[in-house]
Parts: structure tokens; C-alpha cells; sequence
């Protein structure tokens, strides 16, 4: 099984290159794992926001500041 850190450097890439729908798919696997990583919880709210799933995207970029009010991981 990947890492938590393996999960989110693929998914990174994916979300560099345009590879948002497979990003995603990369940062979920993640967040089973570390369910309140913030930093997880902001690159899967920028690839929904990249899909135009504004309304999730919220809901992961809020998640993350409820988390860490000073947004230390973004």
C-alpha cells in the first residue's frame, strides 16, 4: 500500500499536468489514510476546483481552515 506522501506527490503531478479527475482519485486515497491532513484536504479542493466542482472545492478548503485556522500547509 502507498504512502500517504506517495499519494500525494503522484497526485500533485497528476494535478500539474491537467490530470485532475486521476488527482483526485490520488488525494482521496490519501485522505482514507489521513482524514485531516490539511494539506491533502487543499490539493483535493483545487482539483475539484479545476473540475468546476466549485461546491466541494469549498467544502475541502473550509475542512482544511476549520482544521488549522492559520492554514500552515497550504
Amino acid at each position: 500500500m502507498p504512502s500517504v506522501s506517495e499519494l500525494l506527490e503522484k497526485g500533485g503531478k497528476l494535478l500539474l499536468d491537467g490530470n485532475f479527475e486521476d488527482a483526485l482519485s490520488y488525494f482521496d486515497q490519501a485522505l482514507v489514510l489521513e482524514p485531516k491532513n490539511t494539506t491533502i484536504l487543499n490539493q483535493k479542493g483545487a482539483a475539484l476546483r479545476s473540475l468546476g466542482r466549485y461546491d466541494d472545492a469549498l467544502e475541502c478548503f473550509n475542512l482544511a481552515l476549520e482544521l488549522d485556522p492559520k492554514n500552515r500547509h497550504s
